[in-house]
């Protein structure tokens, strides 16, 4: 099954983000939206060295390596990405 994306984040259950998250990685190649780094390797040194206030993510926000980046105004998709370049969007970016 392929969706249109970009979609509306907030109207996908648990398994429609799944499933846009899985189309996203192969419409990225295997790559991360943020980094461009492949996905089933960890993101570059210039991403994991940014320190990261950990209570500002939910306790089991690194528990799935690949995440669903969305925009937090619009609630558009934008693609799949490191779980640590989300934290790092997030934190640093408000993205």
């Amino acid at each position: 099954m392929t969706m249109k994306l970009p979609t509306n984040y907030t109207k996908l259950s648990s398994k429609g983000r799944a499933a846009a998250r899985a189309q996203y990685v192969r419409e990225q190649n295997g790559l991360c939206w943020h980094c461009k780094a492949p996905l089933d390797e960890d993101p570059p040194k210039e991403i994991t060295d940014k320190k990261l206030n950990w209570d500002l993510f939910p306790k089991n926000f690194m528990d799935n390596p690949i995440h669903l980046q969305h925009n937090h105004l619009n609630h558009q998709t934008e693609g799949a990405v490191h779980a640590y370049c989300n934290a790092v969007l997030w934190q640093y970016h408000g993205r």
